[in-house]
């Protein structure tokens, strides 16, 4: 408890897994199909990376936006220098490092978690696999379907790319400090599919249809209404809640093809 008092700091959202039992069942969670080279977002203390590290196949790099756990973490584990990044993930950039085929995992600080997917889904082409922490109610966002309240832009977007899968719920008492709501560890397991849309218009196209949702498609995609045969785009009699995934990519891609 002492450690994690020590290092604690409130402005980085900081809640630190006491767990180890939790923390290796999150790191078994990842398949490391196809990959041997795993991101951990804000590794902490490095409570999942010691398993992580636990086999001596396994490329591991660490990005922590806390300077004195980048130290902390450099003298607890033999990994190369240039692997342990004192790094905003929110800026970061795998091409930086030539990084093209990775895992993502990590116990996500809460006020960032839909922005750290959000980055993402910006490189989902060379991220198969990711295995997070998240607050328990955005989790049940990520992993919502059509019809349901919690169902939303984050719900489409990475069920987009990616298959998704609550895995459990973990209790607010492992972790230092407490935090006042539940936790869930969820996977996103890269889709095969191809994305025949332009992906720039099918984000503008669930952001502002979501954030109208009580509008019916017609009225709350207004923003299209000036491209030839608008009113023949299908889907225009519904609700943003009522479309699936497969029913948005349709959507923007007939928009695509008026404009």
């Amino acid at each position: 408890m002492q450690m994690h008092k020590l290092f604690y700091k409130k402005k980085f959202d900081q809640h630190f897994l006491k767990d180890q039992n939790i923390a290796k069942k999150i790191v078994n969670y990842l398949s490391f199909k196809n990959y041997n080279t795993v991101v951990e977002v804000g590794p902490g203390l490095g409570i999942l990376t010691q398993y992580l590290l636990a086999n001596p196949s396994n490329h591991v790099f660490l990005i922590e936006i806390d300077k004195e756990l980048i130290s902390f973490l450099k003298r607890k584990f033999f990994i190369p220098k240039n692997q342990i990044l004192h790094k905003n993930f929110l800026k970061w950039n795998p091409e930086e490092i030539k990084l093209k085929n990775f895992a993502i995992i990590g116990n996500f600080p809460y006020k960032i978690s839909s922005q750290i997917l959000f980055h993402i889904l910006k490189y989902y082409q060379y991220i198969p696999e990711c295995v997070g922490m998240f607050q328990k109610e955005v989790a049940k966002r990520i992993t919502s379907y059509k019809g349901k309240k919690t169902y939303g832009i984050l719900s489409v977007l990475v069920q987009t790319f990616y298959e998704v899968k609550y895995l459990f719920t973990v209790t607010e008492k492992v972790f230092f400090p407490i935090p006042n709501v539940q936790s869930a560890v969820i996977s996103l397991k890269r889709k095969n599919e191809i994305i025949y849309c332009n992906q720039n218009m099918l984000f503008q196209c669930v952001k502002i249809a979501f954030n109208q949702r009580r509008k019916k498609l017609k009225n709350s995609l207004k923003f299209f209404n000036h491209i030839p045969n608008f009113h023949k785009i299908p889907f225009l009699n519904k609700r943003a809640e009522e479309l699936s995934v497969k029913e948005f990519l349709k959507l923007t891609k007939e928009i695509e093809i008026r404009k």
